[in-house]
């Protein structure tokens, strides 16, 4: 994994993919990742902050990496010029079947390499607009916090830098390796790309809130068919009220949270257990492995048994 460095770079987005995949915890059964930060001109880099970095890698590091990671840097969104050398290696790496991830309004580096031509994508709430404007041909998500799109990954702003990268950790290594990461980080194991970018009237999210007591809940009961009306219930809410809470407090919807998190509770089942399917299906409130092949399918682009043979053994 690289990180490539552009003056300007912003330290905190840099840091996450650092954070991520920079550091060494093999001793706790995760994998180590052989991760650099690279710059076109190495030596020292100012950032948008006080201080500047040392960096002694240039792109050739490119060559051979899994992944590219673009964090943001203050000049992105603007039409500063870009170096040629950069733009066709990150073409390269999508050419050769590696993923490249920009982090906020990274984006606009990707779209000067021509990669979110004909590709889903997002950036920054701030610079959706202006990222589609100056790339028409890219289909620009404006309310995603993450999108996948053909070997190019795209988040949103700084918290969706995080949620990309253990999406990537979850596809390459499983839900137990990006889960252990998340703890150590203590931030979420996942939150769905499709969830929005940000909350109109935020609601404080603490245990005694009624709403988080709900989703306490509804985790713990993932295997019942729960109605809306049994949600607004437990949470001593009208079903109008509570659906227009639950948007405000998640960023999507009661049933589209629902589904996301019987599927994640589906990746652990097969990550970790010899179940059967059906039985699977059952725990986790799909009814049947027809509709959980579905709803798999449609969130992890693979079905339930191919996810089960790459990741089992290695959990």
């Amino acid at each position: 994994m690289v990180a490539v460095a552009l003056p300007g770079i912003h330290p905190f987005e840099l840091g996450v993919a650092c954070e991520v995949f920079g550091m060494d915890r093999s001793e706790h059964g995760l994998p180590a990742y052989d991760f650099a930060v690279a710059t076109p001109k190495p030596g020292r880099v100012p950032t948008n902050g006080v201080f500047g970095l040392d960096v002694p890698d240039g792109l050739d590091r490119l060559a051979d990496a899994d992944l590219v990671i673009v964090p943001a840097a203050s000049n992105h969104a603007r039409n500063g010029p870009l170096p040629a050398e950069l733009l066709q290696a990150l073409r390269d790496t999508v050419a050769r079947g590696a993923l490249v991830l920009s982090v906020c309004s990274g984006a606009f580096v990707l779209g000067e390499a021509g990669l979110l031509d004909g590709r889903r994508c997002t950036t920054h709430w701030m610079y959706a607009e202006r990222l589609a404007h100056r790339y028409p041909d890219a289909i620009v998500e404006p309310d995603m916090l993450y999108v996948e799109d053909s070997g190019v990954v795209t988040g949103a702003g700084t918290a969706a830098g995080i949620d990309a990268c253990l999406h990537i950790v979850r596809r390459e290594n499983g839900s137990r390796v990006a889960n252990t990461i998340a703890r150590r980080m203590v931030v979420p194991p996942h939150r769905d790309g499709g969830q929005a970018q940000y909350i109109a009237r935020p609601l404080a999210h603490t245990e005694t809130h009624p709403m988080q007591g709900t989703l306490d809940w509804l985790r713990a009961n993932l295997h019942d068919d729960v109605t809306i009306d049994q949600m607004a219930a437990h949470a001593h809410m009208s079903p109008r009220t509570f659906a227009r809470r639950f948007q405000q407090h998640t960023g999507t919807t009661p049933y589209e949270w629902l589904i996301g998190q019987r599927v994640l509770a589906a990746q652990e089942l097969l990550e970790e257990t010899a179940l059967t399917m059906e039985a699977i299906a059952a725990r986790t409130g799909f009814g049947s492995a027809a509709t959980l092949r579905h709803h798999f399918v449609r969130r992890r682009g693979a079905t339930p048994h191919a996810y089960r043979r790459l990741f089992r053994d290695a959990a």
